[in-house]
């Protein structure tokens, strides 16, 4: 947990101050004097016996004791400051702003060992270093600005990128958005977004804390105790909303099976965010447009009004939400006659609901009205509402802020005119308003958040499987690709239906084999990676002569070193897959198999374990889920079957962390019966 001296100190000290508030200890200095920090405020100059009016010690250890020390001095000097001003001076709380450390070279990561040694050494906490600082409500301390309206039911913001914090603050504070605190953890030697996120965790308390958490990460080192904390956060009733940059970085490494192509590490950062209920932003203004969601009240459906005066932004909203899985509603009846009435020649209601160039205040309130106590199937509402600049509208937007403190349904206000009414705008914010001025990135950011699952339970109850069978299969093996009998083995102590089968060495064993299995069969070779493409499958085998001819042909194949038989079996072809994935653990994914999984590589993506929900949710979120269900007449698949299967998967990675990766592809799917027909598990100890 974060030292409680970091967040609210009763002194500060400057190391590095300077009268110059065009570097970083003035800036910093500045800050903390214009934010009117209440406790005592110290600097270390080595030059002035004054900074900015601040009486100057010439060096750390002159000064009394205090708080927290914000050093902006070179990265050489820092492990002897900190460690005088922690073992001397009851500093526990640390914020570096110095660059030079770990993101430098060797010799910088060794300092930075140094001061965390020591500052853990008496138990306090470092922000930093290379950061821009920390703000809250207590004090200023970043040397950076804009410095946002702090205040306690604004955002929680979380950057691993002091520049990205400064852009992301940038985008929210000219829409309205307020901030509670700001935490630049830059190299995160110490304190990462994790240990904020779980600090913000463990003190949370429903009265006063913020219910809004941002993030921006470049790095996810401790994604178990990302997931814990951000959906503990969310379960208590916070929003909590990220971008993750570096998202492309291993899309093509070189993979040995489907599932290792398809489960990259971004595949484990968006099945981590679905997990939690984060909701996964592409950028900066899809960011500060979501928080700025956030802090309206939650929307209850997906059923939103569209209300306008200009048709251009209402189409683009109305393309957006609908493309985003919303609905905009038509509004039609008695009561939708009778808001027509009150509104001018040419208007509809028919929603969107255009009340002209020409509407008035006063017509905006009947039409808002409607919508909230009349029209039982809008569920929100979105309006758009500019001006030509021809005269002021500050009566709409007053109204607008009255009807957002009276309805019960949240209303979204899309003041796009930026410049004509700059002044009603601001007047709008300083009531404590957010404006959207973008309909498009509104809507995309609405449906986003609106389709972004709640976080998973706590605790997952997985199937029970034969552990000790499990685990004596996997502690006798060798590293690599596991044999038949093997997997065999692994399958049916998990309890994973599979078609019989059969692993023959000779010609004659084939033979042997076939007329136990029963015709007709098919014959795949065991070795090659895609037998399909080497000539390795070959279906519909129906006596003996071609068992024993196609023998004599595979066993030739190279790579082959032996062949498998089963039953010929039909249905629709499906996947289940598992990767292990550094620091995350294990992906689960399923979709159509197949060739259809290189073709369309349409897959979902879950972290073991899995809970049967969540399961049946992957299983429902493929493009290809008609298939499944059965379109055009086919035979459907038994989805209680897929779905049990998915979650078996996730109980067998658990009992066996050692499985690096596993393809069941294809598993055969009727409304009857769901079997694995070829599967691979690779073991990595």
């Amino acid at each position: 947990m974060i030292h409680g001296k970091l967040l609210n100190p009763d002194s500060i000290v400057v190391v590095g101050g300077s009268d110059d508030v065009h570097k970083p200890g003035g800036k910093v200095l500045k800050n903390l004097i214009d934010g009117n920090f209440k406790g005592n405020l110290h600097v270390v100059n080595p030059k002035l016996d004054e900074v900015q009016g601040i009486k100057s010690s010439r060096s750390v250890e002159e000064l009394p004791n205090v708080d927290v020390a914000i050093l902006a001095i070179a990265a050489k000097f820092c492990p002897a400051t900190v460690e005088t001003l922690a073992k001397e001076k009851g500093t526990r709380g640390f914020i570096i702003l110095s660059a030079g450390f770990s993101e430098e070279n060797e010799e910088g990561a060794v300092l930075e060992k140094q001061i965390v040694d020591t500052i853990d050494s008496v138990g306090g906490s470092l922000i930093g270093p290379n950061c821009v600082g920390l703000l809250n409500t207590n004090y200023n301390g970043v040397f950076t600005t804009p410095i946002p309206t702090l205040d306690p039911q604004g955002v929680d913001f979380i950057s691993g990128s002091g520049a990205t914090a400064v852009f992301i603050m940038e985008a929210g504070v000219p829409k309205g958005l307020k901030f509670n605190s700001v935490y630049s953890v830059g190299n995160s030697a110490q304190v990462g977004v994790e240990e904020v996120l779980a600090h913000l965790d463990e003190t949370f308390d429903p009265a006063t804390s913020s219910r809004v958490k941002l993030l921006y990460i470049e790095n996810i080192d401790k994604p178990q105790l990302l997931l814990k904390h951000a959906s503990s956060l969310i379960r208590k009733g916070c929003k909590i909303a990220a971008v993750k940059s570096g998202s492309s970085e291993a899309g093509s490494r070189a993979a040995s099976s489907h599932t290792g192509a398809l489960a990259s590490p971004d595949v484990a950062v968006q099945a981590l965010f679905r997990k939690a209920g984060i909701v996964r932003c592409a950028g900066r203004e899809e960011l500060a447009t979501v928080a700025s969601i956030f802090m309206h009240p939650e929307l209850e459906g997906k059923n939103i009004a569209i209300i306008t005066h200009a048709g251009g932004p209402a189409v683009m909203l109305t393309d957006s939400l609908s493309n985003g899985g919303m609905e905009i509603p038509h509004i039609e009846g008695s009561k939708a006659d009778a808001l027509l009435e009150k509104l001018f020649p040419g208007s509809s209601v028919a929603n969107p609901i255009d009340f002209l160039a020409t509407g008035t205040a006063e017509q905006l309130g009947h039409i808002i009205d409607a919508c909230d106590k009349d029209f039982d199937n809008i569920d929100g509402m979105a309006v758009i509402f500019g001006s030509p600049g021809l005269f002021p509208v500050f009566d709409v937007y007053d109204l607008l802020d009255e009807k957002m403190k009276s309805c019960k349904k949240p209303i979204y206000p899309i003041l796009p005119s930026v410049i004509n009414v700059k002044d009603e705008i601001d007047h709008f914010i300083k009531k404590g308003r957010i404006n959207f001025p973008d309909e498009v990135i509104f809507g995309d950011a609405l449906s986003k958040i609106y389709h972004t699952p709640k976080p998973e339970a706590a605790d997952i109850k997985l199937p029970e499987v034969d552990t000790a069978a499990i685990r004596k299969v996997v502690e006798e093996a060798e590293n690599g690709y596991l044999a038949p009998e093997q997997v065999q083995q692994l399958l049916d102590a998990a309890g994973i239906n599979r078609a019989g089968e059969a692993v023959a060495n000779t010609k004659e064993e084939a033979v042997k084999e076939a007329d136990r299995l029963g015709y007709p069969l098919v014959m795949k070779v065991i070795g090659p990676v895609h037998k399909s493409d080497v000539g390795g499958v070959v279906l519909n085998v129906k006596d003996a002569e071609t068992v024993a001819a196609e023998f004599d042909r595979m066993i030739q194949i190279k790579d082959t070193t032996a062949i498998l038989m089963q039953p010929m079996l039909s249905g629709t072809e499906l996947f289940v897959g598992a990767k292990h994935e550094d620091k995350f653990g294990h992906m689960v994914l399923c979709g159509l198999g197949g060739i259809f999984i290189e073709v369309l590589k349409d897959v979902n993506a879950g972290l073991a374990p899995l809970s049967h929900t969540e399961a049946s949710k992957m299983i429902k979120g493929l493009k290809s889920y008609g298939i499944i269900e059965g379109a055009r007449g086919q035979e459907p698949v038994n989805e209680e079957m897929f779905t049990d299967i998915v979650v078996r998967v996730s109980a067998l990675v658990k009992a066996a962390p050692e499985i690096f990766e596993m393809d069941l592809n294809p598993l055969l799917g009727s409304k009857d019966k769901v079997v694995a027909v070829d599967a691979r598990i690779r073991i990595e100890k």
